[in-house]
């Protein structure tokens, strides 16, 4: 995760930070099956190269990228912002 992703998510509201949790652990069921849920609405950026958005909450988005694996077989992803639709400034 980067700086900015931590301090967006020192934002939040405790409600809000277990939201994301919860999507975050869908998110990783849906990496190891090799497709997205439609819920999650993960997609790519717009003008932002190798950059992708995720839906937590009706107003609650996070971008991230992928990084080179940690782990063998495992994707990396990489938190770069997280909060409203303001995320999509500088994803």
């Amino acid at each position: 995760m980067t700086r900015r992703f931590e301090r967006d998510r020192d934002d939040l509201s405790p409600t809000q930070r277990a939201a994301f949790r919860t999507a975050v652990q869908k998110l990783v069921e849906d990496m190891s099956r090799g497709s997205f849920r439609k819920g999650l609405r993960v997609r790519g950026i717009e003008g932002a190269s190798g950059i992708y958005e995720m839906t937590w909450a009706s107003d609650g988005r996070a971008t991230f990228q992928y990084g080179p694996p940690v782990r063998e077989e495992e994707p990396h992803v990489i938190w770069r912002r997280i909060g409203g639709p303001s995320v999509f400034t500088d994803p």
